[in-house]
């Protein structure tokens, strides 16, 4: 019998996985995509709340979106790059 203080499900575990990831860096920007729209965010992680990840966003595929705290929900991410000072930098997309 499974432990009920263990997730008990590969959706829970990836979740789980995520949370941590994001947690840890907090402060650091990140490129995001998503089915849904506005499909693509860049900004900086300002928190984690449960499931959510609180981002003050920079750059979104919508500019009247942009310089704004969006609340993104991990299981809405199909792809992420977090910019953590090894491997490439995300690029800035706007003139100023």
């Amino acid at each position: 019998m499974a432990n009920q203080n263990e997730p008990s499900t590969i959706n829970q575990i990836k979740e789980g996985a995520m949370v941590t990831y994001f947690r840890k860096n907090i402060g650091r920007r990140v490129f995001i995509l998503t089915e849904s729209f506005p499909f693509m965010f860049i900004g900086r992680i300002q928190n984690i709340l449960g499931d959510i990840i609180e981002l003050d966003v920079q750059t979104t595929s919508v500019p009247a979106l942009e310089g704004k705290r969006w609340n993104v929900h991990i299981d809405s991410i199909d792809v992420f790059y977090v910019e953590t000072g090894i491997g490439p930098k995300i690029p800035h997309l706007k003139d100023s």
